[in-house]
């Protein structure tokens, strides 16, 4: 039983959609294209829920509103989620088949690819909670004409293409023109124009949004230059202005793209700051000390800490604010969530960077920095804490101290790595500001991540629970724990991840031509590619599973299936050989007959948030297997233990809150944990293990042996370096991999052996989701908005 929303008709929206398709494309809905359907049912749906999106808004704008600044917006496919929101969906989805439509011809429709992972999915799955919970938090960011990119397999190496996700329209966005904003930049002036998307709260009238801003030249076309055969010049202006929002992420190895990163950040956090403050003088005038009581604003990352400079900027630049006031204004309203540890991933500008960019920002920030010096010599802080918290150090802006000094609250987001940030890359700022820290262990929601992308297993769920409250509450589902002593409940469980598994294997067929049985264990590591959460770690010692079985020592293993999706980025020229590697190794696999019908690699091109949804409803296996405090939190590992699947992990991230509330006997953890990495860091020798170890020499010296090709770009042998010698810019195998190898082995193999007993592992994966109840977001937003945001619900009557 669906909970439904108590102002959208799913039989209005059908008839709406009718019209639309005879007005605009003059067809009749058997007839319309999937294009046609889509934009004909988007726009039908959208205005049904105009009324109670515009009631929405002005309810936020009328009392203290969060606002959410991220780069990244991971949005994916929106029809699906939204008609399961509203509550329609299987009323649209019966009325469409009796006209002739069925709903998953939607299928093709491209995701909005605005993010590159986690960081992305996890704003989308925030903003979700919060319309859910009518908590009024509303997000900012950019409008990526072409988002990340599209990746296809050449090869076996990664190619990128442009992932044009506007080509047909984006029938959810509102372009909001009398809303644009001027951004100014050292060598150029841009329009920031805003195009508004709806946030759907499941079951409820309240509606969120998701404001995102595009850029525009002020002057589109010089027709003189154009008269004057200088056609390049004639479009300069509007090319240059383009290019800020044109693709989530460029490559920044130039300087050219480096300094186009630094324009977006600045674009998206100018162009919204400059909105807040629109808006805050139409109801408030200059009444200044009154805007952090009506706005807190949340920076996920480092990306949008550029915003506290650019405050202060416009408070004492364009409003006459003195700095200490600017000051304390701008602190009271920021808050700043850290997603890492890794002192290469904390974000820095160099001072040649941002005075050739945005020059007013770096005299600010100097500021800032003789402000906190000031400050904390105040306090009687040691002189040498007060140096290494520097804003500026070297000539380059340290973004994460910014982002610490100029806010009210830093959190981390998960257990361990919020402890991690208190004792060593924030060490000295937590022992000077210790009431500023907290944890925030992130959270997806159960709405996409179950209800919809799994609507088999939720079936079951509602039936054993009685009602549905469990897409809600998801700590509902606690109450089901029992039922994994039951047979029959267990094989009707076993039988959903089975049709679960065939749905993949369809699509992965469909879509790009790859066989895979779903007769087999899915073990499956999909996230980012990058070294820390190794991949290589995991196809290694697959490498060693398949000589083990060539060689015929290991002859008791169960068929499987090992599923890779990832992205590299465009100039991470390593990553991009881990996947050419996992492609080498499934080619070896694939061509050999003794060991084919036993391992299975398989690689699936352009991973994105539709195909995780099909991937982690059918996986048995939960990969997790980054280096012990290097990944923050992961929010995959949550996704995959809602929809049952073991982790097979580290203690790492949130992994530990995981096995904590669905049992170690449940999971599969290895590893070494961070204290031990720290005790064996000085004399760690990955070339010992090497000589010493013949699996570990059998599948590194693989990679150059001629066994494995890659193609000649010499990618392999780097790989193989990268453990055994390292490079100038780290130590040999910095993630540990040969540390944690012979472990990981043996929980590989034992997760072989118990997948032998189904129904003793279904109890196990039973066992996970009737506990992840602590890892919706739902609860995370409510810890946010009750301890950092300060926010309440707001109330949305019936128009």
């Amino acid at each position: 039983m669906e909970r439904k929303s108590t102002s959208v008709n799913g039989k209005k929206v059908i008839e709406d959609f009718q019209k639309i398709l005879h007005m605009d494309f003059h067809r009749a809905p058997k007839d319309a294209t999937v294009i046609q359907v889509y934009q004909a049912l988007s726009r039908a749906v959208m205005s049904s829920l105009t009324p109670k999106w515009e009631k929405s808004l002005a309810t936020h704008h009328d009392g203290r509103c969060a606002y959410y600044f991220s780069a990244e917006f991971l949005i994916g496919r929106v029809i699906y989620n939204n008609l399961l929101c509203l509550g329609i969906y299987d009323e649209v989805q019966e009325q469409l088949e009796q006209l002739g439509v069925p709903l998953g011809c939607l299928e093709e429709i491209e995701d909005a690819a605005l993010g590159n992972g986690g960081l992305g999915r996890l704003a989308a799955c925030f903003l979700d909670s919060a319309a859910t919970m009518n908590l009024p938090l509303d997000g900012y960011g950019i409008r990526y004409q072409y988002g990340l990119f599209k990746q296809e397999i050449r090869d076996g190496f990664q190619v990128e293409l442009p992932d044009d996700w506007m080509k047909y329209g984006d029938p959810w966005s509102l372009r909001s023109e009398e809303n644009q904003v001027i951004v100014t930049f050292a060598d150029q002036k841009v329009i920031a124009v805003p195009y508004d998307t709806p946030v759907i709260g499941y079951g409820t009238n309240h509606v969120g949004s998701l404001r995102l801003w595009q850029a525009e030249p002020i002057n589109r076309f010089d027709f003189i230059a154009f008269n004057n055969g200088e056609y390049q010049k004639a479009v300069a202006e509007r090319d240059m202005a383009e290019d800020i929002s044109r693709v989530l992420y460029p490559n920044d190895n130039t300087t050219s793209g480096r300094r186009l990163r630094l324009k977006q950040q600045y674009f998206f956090c100018s162009a919204s700051l400059q909105d807040m403050l629109r808006k805050f003088v139409e109801r408030y005038g200059e009444d200044w000390e009154k805007f952090p009581r009506y706005h807190v604003i949340q920076l996920n990352d480092t990306h949008p800490v550029i915003s506290i400079a650019e405050l202060l900027r416009l408070l004492i630049d364009e409003h006459d604010v003195d700095f200490l006031e600017a000051f304390r204004i701008a602190r009271d309203t920021f808050a700043y969530t850290n997603h890492t540890i890794m002192a290469e991933a904390l974000e820095q500008w160099s001072k040649e960077d941002l005075t050739a960019v945005v020059p007013r920002i770096f005299e600010l920030i100097e500021q800032v920095d003789a402000q906190m010096q000031q400050e904390l010599q105040q306090k009687k802080v040691d002189q040498d804490v007060i140096s290494r918290l520097r804003l500026i150090q070297n000539d380059r802006v340290q973004m994460a101290n910014l982002a610490v000094y100029g806010s009210s609250y830093v959190n981390g987001v998960a257990k361990i790595h919020t402890g991690l940030l208190k004792t060593t890359v924030l060490k000295d700022w937590y022992s000077v500001y210790p009431d500023r820290f907290q944890n925030k262990t992130n959270g997806i929601t159960q709405r996409r991540w179950l209800a919809l992308c799994n609507r088999e297993l939720s079936a079951l769920l509602t039936r054993l629970l009685g009602d549905n409250s469990w897409v809600t509450d998801l700590s509902q589902l606690k109450k089901l724990e029992h039922y994994a002593d039951d047979p029959e409940i267990m094989k009707e469980f076993l039988a959903i991840k089975k049709i679960k598994r065939e749905q993949l294997v369809s699509y992965a067929w469909e879509h790009d031509g790859l066989s895979i049985s779903p007769d087999t264990i899915f073990d499956v590591q999909v996230k980012r590619l990058h070294e820390y959460k190794r991949q290589f770690l995991n196809i290694l010692t697959i490498l060693h599973l398949y000589y083990e079985i060539k060689d015929g020592n290991l002859t008791d293993f169960t068929p499987s299936t090992f599923l890779f999706g990832a992205k590299a980025a465009p100039g991470y020229l390593r990553a991009k050989g881990i996947i050419k590697l996992i492609n080498e190794v499934a080619k070896l696999i694939d061509c050999d007959p003794d060991v084919a019908p036993y391992i299975k690699v398989v690689f699936l091109p352009n991973y994105n948030v539709s195909y995780a949804e099909k991937i982690i409803a059918a996986a048995d296996v939960s990969e997790q297997i980054s280096t012990a405090g290097t990944e923050a939190s992961g929010t995959s590992n949550m996704k995959f233990m809602i929809n049952g699947a073991v982790t097979l992990g580290t203690y790492d991230g949130a992994n530990i809150e995981i096995v904590e509330a669905a049992g170690r006997e449940n999971n599969y953890i290895f590893g070494k944990t961070v204290e031990e990495i720290a005790d064996l860091k000085a004399t760690y020798s990955p070339r010992k293990l090497y000589e010493e170890n013949p699996a570990i020499r059998r599948v590194l010296d693989a990679l150059t042996d001629g066994t494995l090709s890659d193609n000649g770009s010499g990618i392999f042998a780097e790989l193989k370096s990268s453990i055994l010698d390292g490079a100038s810019w780290h130590e040999p195998d910095h993630y540990y991999l040969l540390a944690d190898f012979e472990d990981y082995l043996a929980k590989r193999l034992q997760v072989n052996r118990d997948y032998q007993d189904r129904i003793s592992f279904a109890q196990k994966c039973w066992h996970n989701l009737c506990n992840g109840g602590n890892f919706s977001s739902d609860r995370t937003i409510a810890d946010y908005a009750e301890n950092i945001w300060k926010i309440k619900p707001v109330v949305i009557e019936n128009q």
